[in-house]
Parts: C-alpha cells; sequence; structure tokens
C-alpha cells in the first residue's frame, strides 16, 4: 500500500493565508494521485475555532479529492464512530485542541464524510488482502503526552502493518524541554511511526523503524529550517522504503544585514538590494531580512523601510539591533549611577530632551503634557488640550 503523509496545512493562517489554502489544496491533490491512503498528523486549521470561511476552505481542499479513485478504505474504526470510508486518516493538533468531549475542527470534517478522526483511535485500512492499522493521538499537552500513551497503551494488531501517528514536541528534534518525550519512549511494535507538529522535515529511527515527519506545507516561523522545500512523503508498506515529493512551495530566502555605523539612508539601500536580487532568482520568494549590530543614531529603526519587489513577500526583523544610547542609559541604571534621580525624574528628562530636538512648539507646557499623559483621569483633559492646540 502506499501511503502519503502530509501534515500542518495550518489552513487560515493569516502571515501566508492564501499560501496556505493554495499549498494544502495541492499536496491533497497530488498525495490523491499517488497514493492508496492519506494520513495527516495534526493542525489541518491554524486555530482551535476556526471562522466559518476558514472551515469552508478546509472543506473545499478536502472536497476537491472527493472523486479520487482510492484503492484502499477504511473498513473499520475502533474507538471513534465511522462517517467514511474514504482513506483519508486524521487527527487533530496542538491548533486545533480541545478539551476532552468538545467538538474540534476535525470532529467537523470527519462529520461531513470528508476524512477519518482517529484521534484516540484505531483506523483499519484495507487494499485486497492488505490492511493497515493506523493508530492516532492527537496534540495534548507536552506533559501530559506520557501518560496519555500510558492510559490508551497503543499495541500493534498481528498479521496488518502498524503504523502509531501522533502530534507532539520530540526532545530529539527539539532539546529544549524535559516535558518534550524521547524517541526510545514511544510504543514498541510498530512499523512505522508518523508526527506532525514540527514544521521541518525530519527522517529518523525509532525502534528500529522509520520514524517520519514530513514538516509544515505552508511556511510559518520563518526560521532557518523552513529553507527547504516543503511538501510530504509518500510511504511503501511492501518495500518498506519512502520517498519525498515537493509541492511547489515559495522559496524561502533569510538575509542578514549588519547596521553597524551605517545610516538609515545605507541601511535602506542594502535591503532594497538584496530584496530585489531574491525577486530576480525566485518567483513570488519569501523574504526574512534579520538585522544585526550597533546602530548609528536612535532614529535608525524607525526610518528602516519595508520595500517591495517582484511580488515578494518581506518580512524585516530588528530584534537584533542594538541601541548604543538606550543601552548605555540601561547600563547606568544598573550600575546606580544615576543618584537620587527617580525613573520618572529620568523619563522627563529624555523626554523634554527629545522635544527639544523635535522643535516642539505647541502651546501646552511640555512638563504638564507629560503629567496629563502619565495620569489615569487624563484622557479627558489630553484630548480636550490636543484639540486647542490644534485650532489654535
Amino acid at each position: 500500500m502506499r501511503i502519503a503523509i502530509l501534515s500542518d496545512l495550518h489552513i487560515g493562517y493569516e502571515r501566508f493565508r492564501e499560501d496556505a489554502f493554495s499549498q494544502a489544496g495541492t499536496a491533497l491533490e497530488m498525495a490523491a494521485k499517488e497514493a492508496d491512503a492519506i494520513l495527516i498528523p495534526g493542525d489541518i486549521f491554524d486555530y482551535r475555532h476556526p471562522k466559518p470561511d476558514v472551515i469552508a476552505e478546509g472543506m473545499i481542499a478536502f472536497k476537491r479529492i472527493s472523486g479520487a479513485a482510492f484503492k484502499a478504505r477504511v473498513i473499520k474504526l475502533e474507538g471513534r464512530e465511522k462517517y467514511t470510508d474514504r482513506p483519508i486518516v486524521a487527527i487533530p493538533g496542538t491548533h486545533e485542541r480541545r478539551a476532552d468531549g468538545e467538538i474540534d475542527a476535525v470532529d467537523l470534517l470527519s462529520l461531513s464524510g470528508l476524512l477519518v478522526n482517529a484521534n484516540k483511535a484505531m483506523a483499519v485500512i484495507e487494499k485486497g488482502d492488505e490492511k493497515v492499522c493506523v493508530y492516532g493521538i492527537g496534540g495534548v499537552a507536552e506533559e501530559r503526552f506520557r501518560e496519555t500513551i500510558k492510559a490508551l497503551n497503543p499495541r500493534p494488531v498481528e498479521g496488518a502493518f502498524n503504523i502509531f501517528f501522533f502530534h507532539q514536541s520530540i526532545y530529539e528534534t527539539l532539546p529544549f524541554s524535559s516535558d518534550f518525550i524521547h524517541i526510545e519512549e514511544l510504543p514498541i511494535g510498530f512499523d512505522l511511526y508518523v508526527c506532525g507538529h514540527i514544521h521541518s522535515r525530519y527522517e529518523g529511527k525509532c525502534h528500529g523503524k522509520d520514524l517520519l515527519i514530513p514538516g509544515s506545507t505552508v511556511l510559518t516561523q520563518l526560521k532557518e529550517g523552513e529553507q527547504e522545500e516543503k511538501g510530504f512523503f509518500i510511504y511503501d508498506t511492501e518495500s518498506r522504503s519512502y520517498s519525498f515529493l515537493g509541492i511547489g512551495s515559495r522559496k524561502f530566502v533569510n538575509i542578514s544585514i549588519d547596521v553597524s555605523g551605517k545610516d538609515a539612508g545605507k541601511i535602506n539601500g542594502e535591503i532594497e538590494r538584496a530584496v530585489a536580487d531574491a525577486a530576480g532568482k525566485f518567483e513570488r520568494p519569501v523574504v526574512r531580512v534579520a538585522l544585526a549590530g550597533e546602530a548609528k543614531d536612535r532614529l535608525v529603526q524607525a526610518s528602516i523601510r519595508t520595500p517591495e519587489a517582484g511580488g515578494a513577500a518581506v518580512e524585516i526583523s530588528k530584534s537584533g539591533i542594538k541601541n548604543v544610547e538606550a543601552e548605555a542609559i540601561a547600563e547606568e541604571i544598573r550600575e546606580e549611577r544615576l543618584g537620587e534621580v527617580s525613573i520618572k525624574e529620568l523619563g522627563m528628562k529624555i523626554f523634554l530632551s527629545r522635544l527639544k530636538e523635535k522643535g516642539y512648539q505647541m502651546s501646552i507646557d511640555p512638563v504638564e503634557l507629560l503629567e496629563i499623559l502619565d495620569s489615569e483621569e487624563g484622557k479627558e483633559k489630553v484630548v480636550s488640550k490636543a484639540i486647542e492646540a490644534l485650532l489654535t
């Protein structure tokens, strides 16, 4: 049996909503042509409570493959109600997770007959004389996953090809928390292990068997690991081999620029050239520009522009920029070199200095202005003074 494994479609993802919908559709349509069955280990949607138009997008994506001539069928579902025999088996992810007993977005697709929800259940897929048993556990809080496995005690079925699929962080791929499960803690005896949740592709081993993570079908976090092409796995249960198929996702380009000693004009020029170069090489790329270094002056960050070039989607990260003046003030505070000056007085000093630099000429005294802005009961007075200043 040929099984397509795709995950983390994130339909409704606001930053790249059009990409999320179109690339989910492309992945599903390609999978329906290439495989006998489809597995989706979570995060079909990007929200626990997707709006009706987002749910409609999900339904449309699955409806488009309703005429696919799958050679396999889901003949049994142990642990849940089965509303279709279509061999599209899914579980909810962490983005869809709701309290036990509550209807989630994957339940809605299941009730519509568009897929089989195998959360905390086992689906039996049949093709001719071959049976594939798929046991699924949807996304739960990381610290609860071990006890969930222990409570459900998933076991392989004799005489079938057995798949365990889930939606969690794995410590070996994300070594950030002791709550994340280790590969060796996953249930023993399955022929294939499939995981969602992690947005970068991963190929490893679990108890001597393949562990596959297809990654997301849409760019989300804009990190180094997402520069690889998006797509899905095709696993052949007879040969126990697999391949990866790309879906033609937009190219992600990560650019770093050092701002040290440069004014805003020079930085903007470098950004524009870098983005134009990426747009010239790739069709409608997603470009992340990471700025780092010591800013020449405090006005640099506010003067940086986001350019548009060749349909590229551009995001500029300024988190790596260090403001020398701000750092100096913070250092003075840390080293208590401000003597008896209070934080409010320091703020007043900086505020007046900035107003003077900007050529402040309004009739209201700047000290009074700051006092009004600092007052919880000064909203009406601020509005009144602002109108008065504008009219005069």
